[in-house]
C-alpha cells in the first residue's frame, strides 16, 4: 500500500472517530438541556491548577447554594476525586488508562454512573468536566458542554496561547490560574492577554487564584450564564 493510501486511510479512520463522537455528544448535549445543567469542559496542561480551582469554587458554590457535581479525567488514579470528593460534591474519577483525552462514549458510562449513585442530573446547576491534563489532543472532542474553558497557570508563560492556538481558539473562556504568584514568576498579564488575542479575538479571559478566592466568584456566574447555541 502506498503513503499517500496510508494517509487517506488514517484521515479516514480519525474521521470516522470524530463522526461518532459527535453524535454521542449531540445525544448528551440534549440529555444536559432537558436536565437543566449548564456543563463546562475544563482543558489545560497537567499542572495548571484545575483541582485546585475546582475545590474552592465548590466552597462558594455551595454557600451559594448553587449544586454542582464533577467528572475527572486522569489517566490513573481516584486522586482528585477523593480531593474534590472531601468538599462535599457528587464526584466521579473517570480513569483513562492512558488516553490522552476524554470522548463522549466514556462521559456517557460516567454521566449514568452519577445518576445511579443519587445524583440526578436535574439536582445540579452546574456539570464540571475537569479533562485529562493535556494541550493538544482535548480539543477535537466535544463532549456534550455548553462552555470550554482553558486555563492557563501564570508559571506556563504568557506565550502559551500561540504554542497551542487551537486549544485557545476553541476555548468560550480562558481562566488564568495562580495569579496570587504572578509577581513571582515575573509573569506579564499583559503580554498573556495579548496573545490570547491573537488566537482567539475577543475571548473573555478571566484572572483567578485558588489561595486568595480571586476570580472564583465571577467564574461561577460565568458558567451559570453559559448558554448553548
Amino acid at each position: 500500500m502506498s503513503a499517500e493510501s496510508d494517509a487517506a486511510r488514517t484521515v479516514d479512520l480519525r474521521r470516522g472517530v470524530l463522526e461518532k463522537n459527535d453524535d454521542r455528544a449531540a445525544a448528551l448535549r440534549s440529555r444536559f438541556t432537558a436536565a437543566g445543567v449548564r456543563v463546562s469542559n475544563w482543558v489545560s496542561s497537567p499542572g495548571s491548577g484545575k483541582t485546585a480551582l475546582l475545590e474552592v469554587l465548590l466552597g462558594l458554590a455551595a454557600d451559594r447554594g448553587v449544586g454542582v457535581g464533577v467528572l475527572v479525567g486522569d489517566c490513573a488514579t481516584d486522586n482528585d476525586a477523593r480531593r474534590l470528593g472531601a468538599a462535599g460534591a457528587p464526584v466521579r474519577q473517570i480513569v483513562t488508562d492512558g488516553l490522552c483525552h476524554l470522548e463522549a462514549d466514556l462521559l456517557t458510562q460516567h454521566v449514568d454512573g452519577l445518576e445511579s449513585d443519587g445524583t440526578p442530573l436535574e439536582s445540579l446547576d452546574l456539570l464540571v468536566i475537569e479533562n485529562v491534563g493535556n494541550l493538544v489532543c482535548p480539543t477535537a472532542f466535544d463532549l456534550g458542554e455548553d462552555l470550554r474553558v482553558a486555563l492557563l497557570s501564570v508559571t506556563e508563560g504568557e506565550d502559551k496561547p500561540l504554542k497551542y492556538p487551537q486549544t485557545f481558539a476553541a476555548a468560550d473562556l480562558v481562566v488564568l490560574t495562580k495569579v496570587d504568584i504572578a509577581a513571582a514568576v515575573d509573569f506579564d498579564d499583559a503580554a498573556a492577554r495579548s496573545a490570547v488575542a491573537a488566537v482567539a479575538p475577543g475571548r473573555p479571559v478571566l484572572s483567578t487564584s485558588a489561595r486568595t478566592g480571586e476570580g472564583v466568584t465571577d467564574l461561577i456566574d460565568a458558567l451559570l450564564a453559559s448558554t448553548r447555541d
